[in-house]
């Protein structure tokens, strides 16, 4: 491999798909919770993004991402929050070999089971 000028340059697309994928492997995440942003967004760019939930900030010392989700009821969210950290900041950097310098962890909610279950 040539150091140097020659630099490979990943997109903020394939961050998030990385910590979508390592997001939702995790137990008691019921789903990713997007917000207002990514609504404007559709509505403004007419197109849907693939990182609804998650927002990739790149700084000089690293990656920084943030994960909004619904927790899965009875479970315990800051146990989630950890592991989703752990997940997601492993994800990315063998992916990737971003350094990952944070993994903000946003629960936006509970999914409680209906009467049925």
């Amino acid at each position: 491999m040539v150091h140097g000028e020659d630099k490979l340059k990943i997109s903020d697309e394939v961050i998030a798909v990385c910590a979508i994928n390592a997001t939702l492997k995790t137990e008691g995440v019921a789903k990713l919770a997007g917000g207002f942003s990514n609504a404007l967004s559709k509505n403004i760019l007419g197109k849907e993004l693939v990182s609804k939930g998650i927002k990739v900030n790149r700084t000089e010392e690293g990656v920084e991402i943030d994960v909004h989700i619904i927790v899965k009821y009875r479970f315990k969210i800051p146990a989630v929050a950890w592991d989703i950290q752990e997940n997601v900041k492993n994800e990315v950097q063998s992916m990737t070999e971003l350094n990952v310098k944070a993994v903000n962890i946003h629960v936006q909610g509970v999914e409680i089971p209906s009467e049925g279950n």
